[in-house]
């Protein structure tokens, strides 16, 4: 399609308006642009291939730069994908002089930049994990090309990091490495993913949490515990169920002690959720606001958060005292969704008061309020505290 014609081939990019494209004469290419982002461009061939790109002017010429097929790329993919590169293009740089570099042949470092600064910071929640882990574990590949890391090494290496540090691990840092040279590849590097193939360790479903004969001994533990920071902080993960990193987060502005909520600004989920308060979690939290102010965070620690970053050896201190073995801090969380089945809530009150996300059961989520949630978590902590009580006494 010809320039001339750039007016009339703006549209709203659709998977139906899309599929509808006439294909060109033999020879030719259609151009047509999105209206939703700006720059953002769809060749279609002849022979039907259709592909996104962002096409735009740099240093006053115009650049193309390509992203990926559709229907491989999505419409939301690519639009997410063109405001990256058009947000590269902003800051000074050719996306296309970065994927020259790696056609020439770039090393593993600097594959790993490219991959921390245009995807990992971007679009992962966990990206500070890939900052940590991958120097970590693949530090020894840092100043290698990335066409002389090979599929066997990476299945060694998998199989000792499984040995020595587990098989989550072993299987979280496989799927790192399949997509960096992924993104490598989609960048411009043209040669063969050496972890394509490669099969995970099978992973077994966890299903540990606090049983009623060892409720007893922990609360014993817990309130013999001296940091009452690190007690305090177990206290409300498990009477919450809420995940690791709200809570050690928790922040006094979130909370809302007239209406016994804590509304926990963003999840792993990256939406927001309203958590219950039981009157035992109020009363902790109340003593440490009388205890240390209101500053910024709830749990207060001293490394560069602010916020209490590492309970481990506290509650390596507390499982020791009460006897109990293979409990993780995870496994709080669980325990408050156990017993709430084991009081009769049903999944979807479960799901609601945890922070699940499901998409099919999303409509029945909409239609539940606080009430029968509250009611959930208050059974299930009531049934925690009797049975660590000794059941009757």
């Amino acid at each position: 399609m010809a320039r001339k014609n750039l007016k009339d081939s703006c549209f709203n990019f659709t998977k139906r308006t899309i599929d509808a494209l006439p294909l060109p004469e033999t020879g030719k290419r259609l151009y047509v642009y999105d209206t939703n982002i700006r720059g953002l461009e769809l060749m279609v061939t002849h022979q039907g291939s259709k592909s996104f790109k962002v096409y735009r002017k740099f240093n006053d010429k115009p650049v193309r730069v390509t992203l990926g097929k559709y229907p491989e790329m999505s419409i939301e993919q690519a639009r997410n994908e063109a405001q990256n590169v058009i947000s590269v293009m902003i800051k000074g740089r050719n996306p296309n002089d970065e994927k020259r570099k790696l056609r020439s042949e770039t090393t593993f470092s600097e594959m790993f930049s490219l991959y921390m600064e245009n995807y990992s910071k971007h679009h992962k929640k966990t990206w500070k994990s890939d900052e940590k882990d991958v120097p970590r574990f693949l530090g020894h590949w840092f100043p290698r090309k990335l066409s002389s890391i090979t599929k066997q090494e990476v299945q060694v290496l998998h199989e000792k990091v499984r040995q020595e540090n587990g098989l989550y691990q072993s299987n979280r840092l496989l799927a790192r490495i399949h997509i960096i040279f992924n993104k490598a590849i989609e960048w411009g590097w043209e040669g063969l993913n050496p972890a394509q193939g490669i099969k995970k360790f099978k992973e077994k479903s966890r299903d540990r949490f606090l049983h009623p004969d060892e409720l007893p001994r922990f609360f014993e533990s817990l309130d013999a515990e001296s940091n009452d920071t690190i007690r305090d902080y177990i206290y409300v993960s498990l009477f919450t169920g809420a995940r690791r990193s709200n809570v050690l987060a928790m922040r006094w502005e979130e909370l809302n002690f007239e209406r016994k909520e804590w509304l926990v600004p963003e999840t792993k989920n990256g939406e927001h959720l309203r958590i219950h308060l039981i009157e035992k979690v109020i009363d902790i939290l109340k003593t440490r606001e009388t205890m240390y102010g209101r500053g910024e965070w709830v749990f207060e620690g001293h490394g560069a958060t602010g916020h209490l970053m590492e309970p481990k050896m506290g509650w390596k201190r507390i499982l020791e005292r009460a006897g109990i073995k293979d409990l993780r801090l995870h496994d709080l969380r669980r325990t408050l969704g156990s017993w709430q089945a084991a009081t009769g809530a049903n999944s979807f009150t479960i799901g609601k008061s945890l922070g699940h996300k499901n998409q099919a059961s999303t409509a029945v989520y909409a239609r539940l309020n606080i009430d029968p949630v509250r009611d959930s978590v208050e059974k299930a902590t009531q049934a925690m505290m009797q049975a660590g009580m000794g059941g009757d006494r």
